[in-house]
């Protein structure tokens, strides 16, 4: 196994949401508490920054090529060449304590965006998918920290993580109309490792997951709940991971340093930094792009 890289010379508070741009070849991320868009390209080594100016829990990327970002004051679309940024619609608005955190685009193009309580209250999560007439739908309430998210390969299943029950659920998935049921637990993360955050799936089928407080990504068959495979990073707060590269063969891990004390980041100068794990021996998909009915018009702000 190849050692890992360093994705420029960036530390963020809360790194999460790595999402790679297949047509461009680029990888971005974010900064939760910063509310930074960050998009780095490795084949020039640029790295470009768009502060929100609010906290942001994901972003998806739009088959017209512009991102949709999930903020704390609603959905938004934003042109990072520009960084002009376009209301598009408020989710949860009788809940202002609460905030995005974590969204993917399902395989139907359908951007699922899940909630938490701000204030780090339990149970006063959801999960949402933005649907064609431009409302949400709710999947899931009652959730404390609302995060991973992958889809199998047959688009049958549908798997979801909330971070303080360290387990992955799995749900009977409909594609053509996103509805979920029957969550069943396939995999545990056992306390002394840490908490599930971020998760992608493989061409395998395998499911791949961010360590919270465990310094690590681990890899899961979901059909049999064992753990596979692991690759340790020099950090504590490993937050999410996602393919990419010109084979999709590479693994991009971001990370945080938010929480930790001047002595334990003293110990951990890299923490919050971006990572890749290059050829690892195994392929991701490149990620579904949002499809453009799947979210009303915009207006200006």
């Amino acid at each position: 196994m190849p050692p890992f890289e360093l994705i420029a010379d960036h530390r963020c508070l809360c790194g999460e949401g790595p999402l790679w741009d297949n047509r461009n070849k680029q990888l971005y991320w974010i900064d939760i508490v910063r509310g930074a868009i960050n998009c780095y390209s490795p084949e020039t080594g640029q790295l470009q920054h768009v502060n929100t100016d609010q906290k942001i829990g994901a972003i998806g990327l739009a088959e017209s090529g512009t991102i949709i970002a999930a903020l704390k004051s609603g959905i938004f679309q934003v042109d990072l060449s520009t960084g002009t940024m376009v209301h598009v619609l408020e989710l949860e608005p009788d809940n202002p304590q609460n905030r995005c955190n974590d969204g993917k685009c399902d395989p139907a193009g359908r951007f699922w965006i899940g909630t938490m309580s701000d204030e780090g209250e339990t149970g006063q999560g959801s999960l949402y998918t933005l649907e064609k007439d431009g409302t949400f739908s709710k999947k899931l309430g009652g959730l404390s920290i609302s995060n991973g998210l992958a889809w199998d390969l047959g688009n049958k299943k549908f798997y979801h993580i909330d971070t303080p029950t360290r387990q992955i659920v799995a749900y009977d998935y409909c594609n053509e109309s996103g509805r979920i049921s029957n969550g069943i637990p396939v995999v545990e993360i056992a306390e002394a490792e840490g908490v599930p955050d971020g998760m992608t799936i493989d061409t395998a089928g395998k499911l791949w997951v961010a360590h919270w407080n465990g310094g690590r990504v681990s890899r899961w068959d979901p059909g049999t709940s064992k753990k596979l495979q692991e690759l340790f990073l020099p950090v504590s707060k490993v937050t999410s991971c996602t393919f990419g590269g010109d084979h999709m063969d590479d693994l991009y891990v971001t990370t945080a340093r938010i929480g930790l004390s001047e002595e334990e980041i003293g110990n951990q100068p890299l923490a919050g930094a971006t990572f890749v794990f290059r050829k690892i021996g195994v392929q991701g998909f490149p990620g579904t792009r949002i499809k453009n009915d799947h979210y009303i018009t915009p207006y200006e702000i």
